[in-house]
Order: C-alpha cells, then structure tokens, then sequence
C-alpha cells in the first residue's frame, strides 16, 4: 500500500508539529542563533546566573526538540525520501554542536561548594530545577576537572567504538546463509529468524537455529574482542571517575540503589523452578521426547488469534482499559481521534511500533498494524507510553517532564496487563484462554526471566574483567550457557548453539540496561493488581506516579504507585501471576 491511499484519519497529523516544510525550515533556522552559550561560561556561580543559563538552555531545547520531531516523523513515514533523511541528519548535527556548547555547564556549577550548592537547591527561583541540581551535588565525587571532563569528552567517540563495530559485524557482515523457505531460496536475516522460530516447523526451526548461531561461531572471537572492549570502556570511566563498579556507575546515571539490581536478581533466582516447571509443561504440551532451545519459542495453542481490524481492536483495548475510570479512556479515545497514530503498513515506511513524546506537542504513534493478537497488545503498549508523556508533560515543568528509562516500561505493560486480564476475565473460548494463558506466560518468560539472566551475564561478565581477567569466546559463552541451564532447567536441551546467544544481543552494548524490562515488567504487574483490588484511590495513585516525570527518583516514584522495589513483595507479586498462570493453563489442558 502506497501512503497516498491511506485514509486520514489513519495517519498522524504531523502538521501539528509544523504546518508544512517551508514552517520547518524557517524554525530550523532560527535554532542557529540561539545556540550562543558560551557567554554563560565562567558566571555560573549564582541561582540569578545560573537561572538565566537553565531558561536559554531550555528555549533552546523545546525549540530543537520540536524541530527534531517533525523531521524524525517525516523520516519515518518512507525513509526512503531523501529530503527527510537531510532534514533529519541536519537537526542532528545541530544537536550535538549544541551539546559540545554546553559542556561546561555541568562541571563549572559541580565544581562550586557544597554549601553553596544546597543553597541553590533550597532557592525557590530554582524550584524548577532542584531534582536536576540535587544529581549534580550527588555527582561531584565523581566529577572531574574541566580539563579532564574536556578530555573524557572528547574522547567519548573513540570510547564508544565497540558498539559501532559491533553494529557493523551484526548488521552487514554476519554471514548469514541461504535456506529455503515459502517454497523459494532466501537469505536468512534477524527478522526471519525469529518468524521461524516462532512457526509450528519443527525440522526448520531446528535447521535455522544451527544455521543462525553457525554464522555467529565463524566471528565468535572478533564479537568477543568487541564485547570485551566495550566493557573495558566501562571499567576505564568506572575507574577514572572514583565508582566502585561498573555497575554501580550505571546505576547512580539512573539514580537506582544497587539494592534494587540485586534484589532483582536474587528473587528472580529463587523462582527459577518455575521456568523449569514451565519449560516442562511445554515439553508435554509440544509431546517431544526431548525439547531444545529452538523449541521455547511457538504458540501452544494454534489459531486462536484475535483477528481484528483497527477499530475493533482499538474499541477492544478500551473495555480492558476500563478499570483507569474516564478520564484516561477519554484520552486514550484521543489518541485515535485527533491524530495521534500512524496506523497503516506503507511502502517505505518503518517497520515496527514505537511512541516518542515531546515536550510541547501531543505524543505521536507509529503501527504497522495487521490483525494478529500481538498487535492488538501493541496498540495498549504504544498507548500506554504516550499517555505518560501526556500526563508528565502536562503537570511537569519542562526541566522535570521527562521520565528516566528505568520507569519508561510500566505505563505501557500496565495496559498491557489490564488488557490481558480482561480478555482472561470475559472470554469463554477456551482455547482463547489457553491462547492468552501462554501469551502471558511468554510475556513474564522473556520480560522478566530472560532479561534477568541477561542482567547476570553482564554482572559477572564485568566482575570477571575487574578482577583482570580477559574476556574471549569460551569464557563467555561458558558463562553463557551456565545461565541458561540455570533458567531453563532440565526439561530442555542446552544445545552448544545456545551458549553463544550472548553473541547477538546488541543491548549489550548499553551496559546494564537490560534489566529495567525486568523491573519494569514486575512493577506494572504489581500496579495492575493493585488498580483491579483498589480501585479508584490505586488509579489516583497510579495518576500520580504517571505525572511525576523526573521530579524525583524513579524508585520513589514507583512506590506512589504501589511498587517498592525496596522490597521483594513486587517480585513476590509477579512470580505469583506466573505461577497462577501456570496452574490455569495445566487445568484447561
């Protein structure tokens, strides 16, 4: 389908952003002469000072931002139009000149007492900027002089090679073979990859799956160089900047306490005998002799999709929605009705769903929507990630409106859940209900479960580099494959292809970032429920969590909610909703 065809009211309306280029172009320009910061520089040593620097600083961004948006979606709509990818690398450009501007803004206020720096978050004319200014006191052991921060600065691109390379190898010199599939000879890709290991083809996902990590054995040793590389990065930073570990650098940029990655993992240990449990019940439900780790992945319960088109779908999400009262339907119902969503699969256009809100502007929805159950759970999961930045950009000044990473998750799986239970709740198929059974125990498998394992391979990948060991293939996929029988149990088999799945994980390259799925997830379990059992004072709760932005730490925001992960109860929660799953699905059977 050519974008031409599509109905209006089924793409968003970009020209809330910018009526047409020529208004582009003209608020592109304007950005130049504003980035002029360097008049700031060595006078930030006074909230009337350092306020001035926060409002320029801030006019600029809200303005850039907005320009960045309008070409990020234009991009989007056929990324094969020239003229966006232009517009698109332009704004990026002038982003990062804008950054290396900026650069001293950090060090030079870090660098000012102790004593004067609660004073100016105690000020009210910094109000706006207090949780900002509070990071920068916490930081300044870490900080170091505007020289090295110069230095560090500068050296950042060099640093941060292993991720390009890794890239490279993934993405165009990964020799992936040649199969036959759909009665014709094609190349095997990511993609495909995971089509067919999801597909009820027992003999071709397991030729697929010795074919795909064949690929990754003949460069096991260089991914490893690479991998090693990127850790070192972080060992390299991690040890200049004065942190204990590399893990508790990444976790002070998110203002998380250690306590909370290893109460994660810990109670996600613990509950390991009900994976086993679950790999066994799917060794049953397949009826194989032996189940190995090609066979984790399909549906035991075949067509039972829901097959719906986009309205009905999103009619659909709204009944499960049902239980956050009115005011989140009647903005939700928003979304579809004023142009918030990209819905229709068009030459060009990216593939995928994503949600990106901006500070000033209604958030934007891109779907490739087809009539599969998935999708219907993307559209509650798009939905849920835009009106948290409605509600956070809404009630938050702009310095505190955008929410860190570690929450970014919960508001999307909460719908999620919600939805789920409703459908578990009001159908009497029960082969849709062993349908949604399973898909929610996949959700849990791959969110929680697998992610935590991903989050104790980079834990012990990093502390064996600390400890001055090298890191190379056999290492890490011995590591590797001790996690996965650690998960996965004895109900499965442990092929050797499976230990060099670390191989492929491109998050990797983004230490300690995995593991926020895993919180996340578990969070919005324990929300959801509590939303169910309480009512109307848990979706106040919840609300408020929803507009608290950056104002604070994410864990203290978490717990307004009904989530404190300052306690293994979340955890508790989580692994519970699998275990009833479990046993549903094994009485429906």
């Amino acid at each position: 389908m050519e974008r031409n065809e599509v109905p209006a009211e089924r793409k968003w309306r970009v020209e809330d952003v910018f009526e047409n280029d020529e208004a582009w172009e003209k608020a592109f320009s304007a950005l130049d002469p504003m980035i002029d910061f360097a008049r700031f520089k060595g006078t930030l040593n006074s909230a009337e000072n350092i306020l001035a620097y926060f409002k320029a600083e801030e006019a600029f961004s809200i303005a850039a931002m907005r320009v960045y948006l309008y070409a990020f979606l234009k991009h989007d709509e056929d990324v094969r139009v020239t003229k966006y990818n232009s517009y698109l690398s332009k704004v990026i450009s002038l982003l990062t000149r804008a950054g290396a501007e900026t650069a001293f803004a950090t060090p030079e206020i870090t660098a000012l007492p102790d004593e004067t720096l609660t004073a100016l978050i105690a000020d009210k004319r910094l109000s706006e900027y207090d949780y900002a200014l509070s990071r920068i006191r916490a930081g300044k052991k870490y900080t170091l002089s505007e020289r090295e921060e110069v230095i560090l600065a500068q050296a950042s691109d060099a640093l941060g090679v292993s991720g390009d390379v890794f890239e490279m190898l993934d993405n165009a010199e990964l020799d992936l073979p040649e199969i036959e599939y759909g009665g014709k000879t094609v190349r095997l890709s990511h993609g495909l990859y995971s089509v067919i290991m999801s597909g009820n083809d027992r003999e071709k996902r397991k030729e697929t799956f010795a074919k795909y990590y064949g690929a990754y054995r003949k460069i096991l040793s260089t991914i490893a160089t690479a991998y090693f590389g990127n850790v070192k990065k972080d060992i390299f930073y991690k040890t200049v900047r004065g942190y204990d570990s590399c893990l508790d650098m990444a976790l002070f940029e998110e203002d998380v306490s250690s306590d909370v990655y290893k109460r994660l993992v810990s109670c996600v240990s613990a509950a390991t005998p009900l994976m086993h449990r679950y790999m066994a019940l799917r060794k049953k439900a397949l009826g194989y002799d032996e189940m190995h780790m090609y066979d984790i992945y399909p549906s035991l319960v075949d067509d039972a999709e829901l097959r719906l088109s986009f309205d009905e779908a999103y009619d659909l999400v709204l009944k499960g929605l049902a239980p956050l009262g009115k005011e989140y339907l009647t903005l939700f119902e928003k979304g579809r009705a004023e142009g918030w969503i990209d819905v229709e699969e068009t030459a060009g256009k990216r593939n995928g769903a994503y949600s990106i809100g901006i500070f000033g502007t209604h958030p934007f929805v891109l779907l490739n929507y087809q009539k599969t159950t998935h999708d219907v759970f993307t559209i509650a999961h798009e939905m849920g990630h835009s009106l948290h930045s409605y509600y956070s950009n809404g009630a938050q000044p702009y310095a505190k409106a955008d929410y860190k990473i570690f929450v970014a998750e919960v508001a999307s799986t909460v719908n999620e859940v919600l939805l789920l239970k409703y459908l578990l709740k009001t159908t009497e198929d029960v082969k849709l209900k062993r349908y949604l059974l399973n898909y929610f125990m996949d959700m849990i498998r791959t969110t929680l479960f697998r992610q935590t394992q991903f989050a104790e391979f980079e834990e012990e990948a990093h502390a064996m580099a600390e400890r001055g060991e090298p890191l190379n293939k056999d290492n890490l996929s011995e590591l590797y494959l001790a996690l996965n029988k650690k998960y996965y149990g004895d109900a499965v088999v442990h092929d050797e292809e499976i230990s060099f799945e670390w191989a492929r994980i491109p998050h990797f390259y983004r230490s300690f970032y995995v593991y926020k799925y895993a919180t996340g997830i578990t969070s919005a379990i324990c929300i959801a429920n509590r939303i169910l059992s309480e009512g109307e004072p848990a979706v106040e709760a919840y609300k408020r969590f929803l507009k608290g932005g950056c104002s604070t730490d994410p864990v203290s925001l978490l717990r307004i909610a009904g989530a404190d992960l300052t306690t293994e109860a979340p955890f508790d929660a989580a692994m519970k909703e699998f275990e009833n799953a479990l046993g549903e699905f094994e009485s429906l059977s």
